[in-house]
């Protein structure tokens, strides 16, 4: 447990991305199994309790810290892992710290009722780094700035660069915690694991934007054009094994969209977009986000918000390796597939006809009318290759709107970012009931801004608070900023009635009186005419 604590520690305090692949590598090559494995599978989003929860930690808390002193606490540093780690009375109690190993068996197999007065000697016998590491494994997501995609660079190095992050990506999903064959596939000391042993993900070939100064370089003559929809990337596989249907980053999402997966009655890994799709109009984003991250799907969920795959591409048909095939000849292999098996709940991606670039950017432009994100640009003679290639995929979308709004709320934001506010509600003027105009929040933003300009706004919100309310502070109706978001659409489930789809901080509207920002209505008319 020793080690991972320190592990986790430098992470939260090393920037670089390549340091912290460093940090990584270092662990794997010093530590033993399984521990190292579980490491891995702790850094990668594999390790679920379901027994314990965060509540377990903050009545811990409760019992052993002064509540007001630990609301304060936690407030300023903004992460429960840390104030508790730090806040938690020392007690000298001889005992040694458990393995990471056996705090993980225990918190999968110990009563529920058992796990208080476990953690807590855990606690007692630990010093802060450790019970740091403790607690970040029993509240899940460490937010140590490391992704699944940087831990599985860092195994590969560790192979001295026999082996890639992509051909880990493809064996993936077949080998379970501690990852004993995929160390020893690393370390030379064993074969690779067999990538049919499960429905696996392969890493997706991404798309480059497009900038106003590529246009002049592209040939419209070795050009496919097909739209980019607003939904999520997925990858359905389907093997004689098994069928799941996985997310852009690899997450497994079939539990939420099961009539996707009873559809994959085929043998087949083809590349699509997920989308509510309602008699063959594809709704906005926000009905599709009432479907995702569920563990259970209700009939009523079902019904209202049905789902479908719009396919864009395939990378296997049966066992046959599709990938190196340029683009048109696995584009007639999907459509010569699609005509034959037919699956409910799909349909192929169009292909856009089109004769010069002036003809793209005329189509690009009525994509917003048409409520369609923008444009995806192929070469006919591209490979399917992961990662995000140059020269061979582009996706160019549509203008972003803007709005002035007024900050309302912050918020501290996780990992690095947990000693700033950097999670801003912002807000739009209407009319109040009692005369005058109110502000009513529109949305929240957290990214879009440099560190120059975080700092900025920390230090704003923590000279102009007005009201606290646990984690979030209020501040003065004061500061205008420029909000840059996709689409804008109705919502109930939002008290001023709308929903904006990527909302991010474009400027900081210093210059501006908060009177003058935008008013409610003015959003109001860019909805009803989306």
């Amino acid at each position: 447990m020793i080690a991972f604590a320190a592990l986790l520690e430098r992470l939260v305090f090393t920037p670089g991305r390549n340091a912290k692949i460093a940090l990584l590598r270092r662990y794997f090559e010093t530590t033993p199994d399984p521990d190292r494995g579980i490491g891995l599978a702790a850094v990668t989003g594999a390790l679920a309790f379901a027994a314990a929860k965060p509540g377990l930690i903050r009545d811990l808390a409760a019992a052993r810290t002064d509540p007001e002193l630990f609301a304060w606490s936690y407030d300023y540093v903004g992460d429960l892992a840390e104030t508790v780690a730090l806040m938690w009375p020392t007690v000298a109690t001889g005992e040694k710290a458990p393995s990471l190993a056996e705090v993980v068996h225990t918190l999968e197999t110990a009563p529920k009722g058992a796990l208080p007065g476990i953690v807590a000697d855990w606690l007692d016998t630990s010093d802060p780094s450790v019970r740091f590491a403790l607690l970040k494994l029993i509240t899940g997501g460490l937010r140590v700035g490391v992704s699944s995609r940087l831990a599985k660079v860092a195994l590969a190095e560790l192979s001295g660069g026999r082996i890639g992050a992509d051909e880990i990506e493809e064996v993936w999903h077949g080998v379970a915690p501690p990852f004993l064959s995929l160390f020893a596939w690393a370390e030379g000391t064993g074969p690779r694991p067999d990538p049919d042993a499960a429905p696996n993900f392969r890493p997706l070939m991404l798309a480059h934007p497009l900038e106003p100064g590529d246009l002049a370089g592209l040939d419209p003559a070795v050009l496919r054009a097909e739209w980019k929809w607003d939904g999520i990337r997925v990858q359905l596989v389907a093997t004689p094994l098994g069928r799941r249907l996985f997310s852009r980053g690899a997450d497994d999402i079939s539990p939420a969209f099961p009539e996707i997966v009873e559809a994959m009655a085929f043998h087949a890994v083809l590349d699509g977009e997920l989308l509510v799709l309602r008699d063959g109009v594809v709704a906005p984003f926000a009905d599709l986000q009432q479907r995702l991250n569920r563990k259970i799907v209700t009939a009523k969920l079902l019904r209202e918000f049905p789902v479908a795959v719009r396919l864009y591409d395939m990378l296997f048909e049966g066992a046959e390796d599709v990938r190196p095939l340029p683009f048109d000849a696995r584009r007639a292999r999907l459509e010569d597939f699609f005509a034959r098996t037919r699956p409910a709940r799909m349909d192929v991606s169009a292909m856009i006809p089109f004769g010069t670039v002036e003809d793209l950017a005329a189509l690009r432009d009525g994509a917003r009318a048409a409520s369609i994100e923008g444009l995806m640009l192929k070469r006919g003679d591209s490979p399917y290759v992961p990662g995000r290639p140059k020269g061979l995929w582009w996706k160019w979308k549509r203008d972003p709107l803007t709005v002035d709004a007024v900050l309302m709320y912050a918020q501290r934001g996780h990992g690095k970012r947990s000693s700033f506010y950097s999670d801003f509600t912002f807000g739009l003027w209407r009319p109040a009931e009692t005369g005058g105009e109110e502000l009513v929040p529109v949305g929240k933003a957290y990214f879009g801004f440099s560190d120059a300009e975080l700092g900025f706004l920390d230090r704003w919100v923590r000279a102009h608070t007005v009201g606290r309310f646990g984690p979030v502070r209020e501040v003065e109706k004061a500061l205008v900023l420029e909000v840059a978001f996709d689409a804008a659409q109705f919502s109930t489930r939002h008290r001023s009635g709308v929903a904006l789809r990527f909302p991010r901080i474009s400027r900081i509207r210093t210059d501006k009186p908060a009177a003058e920002a935008d008013r409610l209505a003015t959003l109001m008319r860019v909805v009803e005419g989306a």
